[in-house]
């Protein structure tokens, strides 16, 4: 499976929009763990929404996209339209 994800932290207020083929939880843990780039910046990201899409080239092609829309009010339309995220069951 393959995803489209936009995590969130209340720190930065701050949304981080990514593309992977391994679990959510196992993505998380990463973006979580010790290492240099944009969500090394905190430690509060939390996955607020995702997508499962058929291959990585259209989970990347929908990344772009929501990247491209370059509006925190859309992607916060985005994430209120979907299903509610329970977070401890990923």
């Amino acid at each position: 499976m393959h995803f489209c994800y936009i995590l969130h932290s209340k720190t930065l207020d701050k949304f981080y929009i990514g593309h992977s083929s391994e679990s959510l939880q196992e993505r998380l843990r990463k973006h979580l763990s010790d290492h240099k780039g944009f969500t090394s910046k905190a430690k509060d990201w939390m996955l607020v929404y995702f997508e499962t899409l058929e291959s990585k080239s259209l989970a990347y092609k929908r990344e772009r996209e929501i990247k491209a829309w370059k509006s925190k009010p859309k992607i916060q339309k985005l994430i209120q339209s979907a299903e509610k995220i329970e977070h401890p069951d990923l």
